[in-house]
C-alpha cells in the first residue's frame, strides 16, 4: 500500500558529528533530484546483520541535487542508526527521492514550531523556511542537554529571540501548556519529538479547545517505553508462530514471512496496519500516535509498523479469513 517510491543511488560526499550521538550526512544523488520542501523525509536501505531493511529519516536543507540527514546514534538501535553511523564519504547507498507527510501549510497568521531531541531535524528546515518568507514564528527546542542538540548554536545565531532553547542539564523544561496558550488564534503547532512529548503536546491542546486541524505533528518509531527486545506473535487463522527480532518491527516480521497486510506510513499516523490483540503475556510498548490513550489502555490493537510487546508472546488477528 506504499506509495511508488523513486529509488536512486547516493554517495556520501559528507559525513561528521555535529553534537553529542549526532552525525550529519549528505548524499549526492544520482539523477535530477527534484525539490522538496521542509518537513521531507527520505527512505535508506539499510543492511543489518541478517538482511536489509529501510530506514527512514528528515531531510535537512541541502544544497541542489544532494539529501542531507542528521542521525541520532541510538544504544538500543535496531541497526538503523549503527548502520548510517558507518557510512564515510565515498560510500554509496540506495535511498529515495524525498517526500513530505509533515508539510507547512502556510495559512496561518502565526507559527509555534517545537522539538524534541532529534525531532529538531524536520523543525530546523522549517523555521528557516518561514524565517526566508517573513511570516511570523516562535521556535522552542528541548533536549536533555545542550550537548545533544544538534543545531541549537546555528538557530540562535540566525533566528535570535524567534527561538528557545531548553537544555534538562539545566533544570529547563519547554512549558506545553503556557507555549500554546500564548500561540495567537488561528496559529499552528508543529512538532517533533518522542513519543511522550508528542502525547503531552495532543493533551494540553485538545484542552485548550484549539482545533485539531490546526496541529501537525511527526513521530519516529524507536521511541518506547522499553529497549528493543525479542518476542513472538501467533497469527490466528494462519496457524503460523513469527519471531520478531530487536533489528525489525512487527510489520517487517509478518511481511517477511509470508503474512499479507495492508500498510501505508510506516510511522505510526496512519492505523491502517493496526492488528488485533487477541492476548499477551509482555507489556504493549504503544509507539504510535494514531491511538488515543484510552485505546492504548485497553490493549486490544496496535500498530504493527512501529509498537511492540517488550516481552513474551501476543495473539493477534491479521483480518485473515479462511
Amino acid at each position: 500500500m506504499r506509495n511508488r517510491q523513486d529509488w536512486r543511488r547516493g554517495v556520501v560526499t559528507r559525513a561528521e558529528g555535529i553534537a553529542d550521538d549526532v552525525r550529519l550526512l549528505e548524499f549526492s544523488v544520482d539523477g535530477t533530484l527534484p525539490l522538496f520542501d521542509p518537513g521531507s523525509h527520505s527512505n535508506f536501505r539499510v543492511s543489518l546483520g541478517e538482511g536489509q531493511a529501510v530506514r527512514t529519516y528528515s531531510c535537512l536543507p541541502a544544497q541542489a541535487g544532494h539529501i542531507s540527514v542528521a542521525v541520532k546514534r541510538h544504544d538500543h538501535s535496531r541497526g538503523g542508526s549503527r548502520f548510517m553511523w558507518g557510512l564515510e564519504p565515498g560510500t554509496t547507498i540506495e535511498l529515495s527521492v524525498p517526500e513530505n507527510r509533515f508539510e507547512l501549510g502556510w495559512r496561518a497568521p502565526y507559527y509555534l514550531l517545537m522539538a524534541g531531541g532529534i525531532g529538531i531535524t524536520p523543525i530546523y528546515g522549517m523555521a528557516l523556511a518561514l524565517q526566508r518568507r517573513g511570516l511570523p514564528f516562535r521556535l522552542v527546542y528541548g533536549g536533555r542537554s545542550r550537548r545533544v542538540m544538534a543545531f541549537a548554536d546555528a538557530l540562535e545565531a540566525e533566528l535570535g529571540h524567534s527561538v528557545a532553547i531548553h537544555a534538562g542539564e539545566a533544570g529547563e523544561r519547554i512549558d506545553i501548556a503556557g507555549e500554546i496558550a500564548a500561540l495567537p488564534a488561528n496559529g499552528e503547532l508543529y512538532v517533533c519529538g518522542p513519543i511522550g512529548m508528542l502525547n503531552e503536546v495532543k493533551e494540553a491542546w485538545s484542552a485548550a479547545g484549539r482545533p485539531m486541524g490546526r496541529l501537525r505533528y511527526e513521530v519516529f518509531g524507536d521511541s518506547g517505553l522499553f529497549a528493543e527486545g525479542p518476542f513472538s506473535v501467533e497469527v490466528q487463522g494462519l496457524g503460523r508462530s513469527v519471531a520478531v527480532r530487536p533489528d525489525q518491527t512487527l510489520l517487517e516480521a509478518l511481511l517477511g514471512a509470508g503474512v499479507d497486510m495492508i500498510y501505508d506510513c510506516q510511522r505510526g499516523e496512519c492505523g491502517l496496519c493496526a492488528v488485533d490483540i487477541i492476548e499477551h503475556d509482555g507489556p504493549i510498548d504503544h509507539r504510535d500516535v494514531f491511538f488515543s490513550a484510552e485505546e492504548k489502555q485497553e490493549g486490544t490493537r496496535m500498530c504493527a509498523c512501529v509498537s511492540r510487546l517488550a516481552r513474551g508472546k501476543a495473539v493477534i488477528d491479521v483480518g485473515f479469513r479462511a
